[in-house]
């Protein structure tokens, strides 16, 4: 009985290092895992037209055009989770005008080739369109990451947001590396 109790407690602490251990190791969150975050939060600083019939409740729809480097960690991450209480959905395109019914648009560095012809198909269309290249708020994008001393930081490009009738909160604006008004 005694070697019994000796053994379950052995046992239950070796439970209790274990799970102390790997909650020691919890590994720090990804590039993409921190820029999905980033995007998803970006929407609680933005003000978009109200939509033509304000009775439905469509989904608040994240669009990835060209190659997905998020993986399924954007899917889990915003899986439950509301914006405007609006159930949140993450799709991939294929095409900018497959993209014009989402609210916010995160254009691949796969598809830098294609900006001038992406940008010029969303100008006017309130997709608050987000990148990760070098060029994108030039080429009329609005929401730009760069890496800055190690960290993500963005850009912001206030002018062809406003272009498209979207409305970006200062707060948002004075957190970005470069702003263009």
């Amino acid at each position: 009985m005694r070697l019994r109790k000796i053994l379950c407690f052995g046992l239950s602490l070796g439970w209790l290092l274990a799970a102390a251990t790997s909650r020691a190791q919890t590994p720090h969150p990804s590039e993409y895992q921190l820029k999905a975050a980033f995007i998803y939060n970006f929407a609680k600083f933005i003000d978009w037209p109200s939509p033509a019939s304000a009775d439905q409740t469509p989904p608040f729809i994240i669009g990835v055009l060209g190659d997905n480097p998020f993986g399924n960690d954007f899917e889990q991450m915003i899986a439950g989770k509301k914006i405007n209480d609006r159930p949140v959905s993450i799709r991939t395109f294929r095409t900018a005008t497959e993209a014009t019914n989402c609210q916010i648009l995160f254009v691949s560095v796969s598809e830098k080739k294609r900006f001038p012809e992406i940008i010029q198909s969303l100008h006017t269309v309130p997709v608050l369109t987000v990148s990760e290249t070098d060029g994108f708020i030039e080429a009329g994008g609005m929401v730009n990451f760069v890496e800055e001393a190690g960290k993500i930081r963005f850009q912001i490009n206030d002018d062809a947001a406003k272009a498209a009738r979207l409305k970006i909160s200062s707060k948002l604006l004075s957190l970005a590396v470069v702003s263009t008004h």
